[in-house]
C-alpha cells in the first residue's frame, strides 16, 4: 500500500474516490477547509433512464459568504430526501442487488445528521464497509495549504472536472439503450455487482 491520501468530504463520490482508498495506507478527509459549491462535497452523479444525473444537497446559508465546511449545515426544510431516494429507487430498482445494498444508505439519508460532514462520513463507511475495505481513514485537524503534492486529491476531482480515471466497464441497468457511462457514484458500481464491485477499484 502506499502512504497517505488527502481527499475532501464527499457525497456518495464516484468510483476514483475508493479507488484512492483502497490503495492508500492512511486516509485524511478534509474537515479544516472552507465549503465550495458545485462540487461531490455535496453532490453525486447517478444514471437515469435519461443519462446521468446530478443529486444535490441543499445547504443553509451561514452569516458570511464563507463557511468552513465542519460547520456546513444540511437544510432538511427541502424536500432533498424524498427526491434523492425516489431517483435511486427509480433508476437502479431493477439493478441486480439494489435490494441488498439500498436499505442501509436510504436509513442514512432519510435520518440524516445536522452537519454535511457527518452525513458524508456515515455514507462512506458504509460503502467501505460493503467494499470490505478496511482502512484508516481520519480527519485532518489542520489545513494543508494547497499545493502540487502526489498525494492532495482534495481539489482534482469534481462534476466538472474530467477525470483521467480510467474506470473498468461493468454492467448498467440501461446498457441495453447506451454504452457504458464513467464517473458515476459508487452506488451505480454496488447496486450492479455487488460482492464484485472490489474487482473494479
Amino acid at each position: 500500500m502506499s502512504g497517505k491520501i488527502l481527499l475532501s468530504t464527499a457525497y456518495l463520490p464516484p468510483l476514483e474516490y475508493f479507488a484512492l482508498i483502497a490503495g492508500a495506507g492512511k486516509v485524511f478527509i478534509e474537515r479544516e477547509e472552507n465549503y465550495l459549491k458545485q462540487t461531490y462535497r455535496n453532490r453525486c452523479k447517478i444514471l437515469s433512464s435519461n443519462g446521468p444525473m446530478i443529486l444535490s444537497i441543499p445547504v443553509k446559508k451561514g452569516k458570511t459568504t464563507v463557511s468552513g465546511i465542519k460547520d456546513v449545515e444540511i437544510d432538511y426544510s427541502k424536500r432533498w430526501q424524498q427526491v434523492h431516494l425516489r431517483a435511486m429507487i427509480a433508476s437502479y430498482s431493477s439493478s441486480p442487488w439494489f435490494q441488498y445494498y439500498f436499505d442501509k444508505i436510504e436509513r442514512i439519508i432519510a435520518f440524516g445528521p445536522k452537519l454535511l460532514l457527518d452525513l458524508n462520513m456515515e455514507l462512506l463507511m458504509t460503502i467501505l464497509e460493503f467494499l470490505k475495505l478496511k482502512n484508516n481513514v481520519q480527519f485532518t485537524t489542520l489545513f494543508e495549504p494547497v499545493a502540487d503534492a502526489e498525494y492532495d486529491y482534495r481539489y482534482r476531482m469534481g462534476p466538472r472536472h474530467k477525470s483521467g480515471y480510467l474506470t473498468g466497464e461493468y454492467q448498467q441497468v440501461f446498457n441495453y439503450k447506451t454504452e457504458f457511462v464513467a464517473g458515476l457514484s459508487i452506488i451505480d458500481l454496488i447496486f450492479n455487482m455487488g460482492p464484485e464491485s472490489d474487482k473494479y477499484l
